[in-house]
């Protein structure tokens, strides 16, 4: 399995790093990954570390602007793509085709040949532009996964929330994470 992941500006950039370290433990997967300008900045602010923790977990890493590397080509093959966190700014430009940097051609790659793109929008409240880019989103074939808080997981801390949302995020690909809780009646 070959899957990118992208890491743009938004709050909660902790989750794409829970969602590699899960991805390598669960799976025999190829991470691809590529870190806004704007991503680094988040991790700098939120994790109070560099973000070559991050990179460091990754099997290949992209410079955000190189437009030649391998992802930015529907000929080099993937399982799709994960965004997250999905600023409202990234999720404007993949609805929009704006493909200034490599995230955003890596996600157009992936709707332009039919592959899964999940997008982890984070944002609150939001606002009608939002709602309806998440709209159009869909509409082109990405699945919307907001890393919204549950309870019936019975979580009571953070990372077990965020063990949730990437439990849901991973579920996609059809990987069920060892610490996932699924839903019992």
């Amino acid at each position: 399995m070959r899957i990118i992941v992208g890491v743009s500006g938004a709050s909660g950039v902790m989750m794409s790093k829970k969602l590699i370290e899960t991805l390598k433990a669960e799976t025999n997967c190829e991470i691809h990954l590529v870190v806004t300008d704007s991503a680094a900045q988040t991790w700098a602010l939120e994790c109070g570390c560099d973000v070559s923790e991050l990179y460091d977990l990754a099997d290949v890493n992209y410079e955000p602007y190189d437009m030649a590397a391998n992802i930015s080509s529907g000929s080099f093959v993937t399982d799709g793509m994960i965004v997250l966190p999905c600023s409202m700014k990234t999720l404007a430009g993949i609805v929009s085709g704006y493909t200034d940097n490599l995230l955003l051609r890596a996600a157009d790659v992936c709707i332009k040949e039919g592959r899964k793109l999940i997008l982890c929008p984070r944002e609150t409240p939001l606002s009608k532009i939002h709602l309806r880019n998440m709209y159009d989103a869909a509409d082109l074939g990405c699945t919307i996964v907001p890393p919204m808080l549950t309870f019936y997981s019975g979580a009571e801390t953070i990372d077990e929330q965020i063990n949730h949302i990437v439990g849901k995020i991973l579920l996609q690909f059809g990987i069920v994470p060892n610490n996932f809780k699924q839903w019992k009646n």
